[in-house]
Parts: C-alpha cells; sequence; structure tokens
C-alpha cells in the first residue's frame, strides 16, 4: 500500500496547533486540523486546510477522525498529540475529579488516539507520532505538580512507545518546550485550584504576579519564551526528519533548564528552581 503523508493536529484552535497546521499545509502536507470547537477552525478550512470536530476524551469523536483519514487516505500518517490543558495549585489544593480529567486530556487522550492510529501506521511499515511535552515533563517547579505529572507521563510513555514501535517503521518524537507565548500559558497560569481560605493563597497570588510579568515580557521567562511558530518548526523536523530526534527541546529557557537538570545534583537543582519560580 503507498504510504499516508497526511497529518492529524489535535488542539488546533489557537497557539501552536494552529501555527502547526499552517506550516505543514504550506510544505504541502494533508493536514487534518482538528479541535472540539470546529468554528474556532474556520480561518484553517478557508486556507484549505481540512478540519475535523475531535475531543480527545470522547472515544467516538476520535475513533470516528481517524476512520475518515484512513478512508481517504489509506492511514494516518502521522499525529501530533498536541491538545492539552492545564490548572495550577499546590499538591494538597486540587481535587482528585480535576487531577483526573488533566490526565483524561493531557496523557489519555493522547494513548487512545495513539492507539487507533497504530493499526494503519503497522500496516503501510511508516508512521510518525510527536507528542507535545514540555520541559516540566522532565523537571517540577511547585504549584504545578499536577499538570507537570501529565507531561512527565507523557514522556514515560513516548520513551516505551518509540522502542515499541520502531521494529514496524514508526518513529516516535516528544517536543519539549518552556514558556510559549500562547493563551494556554495566560489562562492556566491564571487557574488556581484552591480552596477558600487555602493556606497557599499567598503563594498563589505570587504565581499570579509571576504569570503576568511573564506574559508581559518582563522577567527573564518573558522575553525568551518561544513563540508557538518555533514549536511548530521543532514539530515540522520530527514529521519530516528521516531520522527524528527522540526529544526537540525548544528555546534557550528549555535547552538551559534541561542542562542544568543534568549539571546539578537533587539539593543544588531545587534551589536553583526556587530562584527561578515562586514557591511557599
Amino acid at each position: 500500500m503507498a504510504i499516508s503523508r497526511a497529518v492529524l493536529i489535535t488542539g488546533c484552535s489557537s497557539g501552536i496547533g494552529r501555527a502547526t497546521a499552517l506550516l505543514l499545509h504550506r510544505e504541502g502536507l494533508p493536514v487534518y486540523a482538528s479541535a472540539r470547537d470546529t468554528d474556532a477552525l474556520a480561518p484553517l478550512a478557508q486556507l484549505g486546510i481540512k478540519t475535523l470536530r475531535l475531543d480527545v476524551t470522547d472515544e467516538e469523536s476520535a475513533s470516528a477522525a481517524v476512520k475518515q483519514i484512513a478512508e481517504e487516505h489509506g492511514a494516518v500518517g502521522a499525529l501530533v498529540n498536541n491538545a492539552g490543558t492545564g490548572v495550577h495549585g499546590a499538591v494538597e489544593d486540587v481535587p482528585l475529579d480535576t487531577a483526573r480529567a488533566l490526565f483524561e486530556t493531557n496523557l489519555f487522550g493522547a494513548v487512545r488516539l495513539t492507539q487507533l492510529v497504530l493499526p494503519g501506521m503497522r500496516e503501510q511499515g511508516a508512521g510518525r507520532i510527536v507528542f507535545l511535552s514540555s520541559v516540566l515533563g522532565r523537571f517540577s517547579p511547585p504549584g504545578g505538580g499536577l499538570y507537570q505529572a501529565t507531561k512527565h507521563a507523557v514522556e514515560a510513555y513516548g520513551d516505551a512507545l518509540r522502542l515499541e514501535v520502531a521494529q514496524f517503521g514508526v518513529r516516535v518524537a516528544l517536543i519539549e518546550p518552556a514558556t510559549v507565548r500562547t493563551r494556554f500559558f495566560e489562562t492556566a497560569m491564571m487557574q488556581f485550584a484552591g480552596r477558600p481560605g487555602s493556606a497557599y493563597q499567598h503563594f498563589y497570588d505570587e504565581l499570579a504576579a509571576w504569570a503576568i510579568e511573564v506574559h508581559e515580557g518582563k522577567s527573564t521567562a518573558g522575553r525568551y519564551a518561544a513563540t508557538p511558530e518555533q514549536v511548530a518548526q521543532a514539530i515540522r523536523r520530527a514529521v519530516l526528519a528521516e531520522s527524528p530526534k527522540a526529544r526537540y527541546p525548544v528555546g534557550t529557557l528549555a535547552r538551559g533548564a534541561l542542562s542544568m537538570r543534568r549539571l546539578l545534583p537533587d539539593a543544588a537543582f531545587d534551589k536553583f528552581v526556587a530562584r527561578q519560580f515562586p514557591a511557599p
């Protein structure tokens, strides 16, 4: 069978997903941009990009999206697991239902889509699966432990998957940006799961002020934040490279933070994190 070049991208209503859809469309690939809200995809559809309604937490919509692409191209050639959500709060404060919802979107949604596309990729003997992870999948500052746990899980899943499917010609890559100038950062950082009268309220106030400084470019993290287009370029390389890397750190902040994580012992790295991020 002919090898499919069709790319399915989740979470394309804005930010990284939209930038990736535009970039891969310009590369001449058949792009299927998906999101829960198809109205938000209208600007992409006007450019000739195919759009799909896909809620990664909904089995029926995920199956329907993969089935449509398989009917039109034989298989999904590349899957970009970009859809995600986030919430911040001290680990003690985050309700379990909120934590479960984070994992349903950020991990299990990607897991299910991966399971759905793999049979077609195995049959054609080729495929690419790309996960939008984060440098926070490699270390975990205070205030985001549950969100960051989803990214640690994605890293572990991607590492195992990469070795399991290599025999079938399927390649797996993890994209690891630090701060990215998107609405996701703005909304996730300002959405706290704290309870009224929380013992961590002062910490939340500091975290909100820090997030505003980053968003406005008034801090180092803000000045060196990556753009969605930079992340999209890393995804492009992961999709198109003959031999993609296992990981693509994106931007100066990501490379610097990961270097510090490798070089410093835990106690020293904890001090580094406490200087760079608000801490209770």
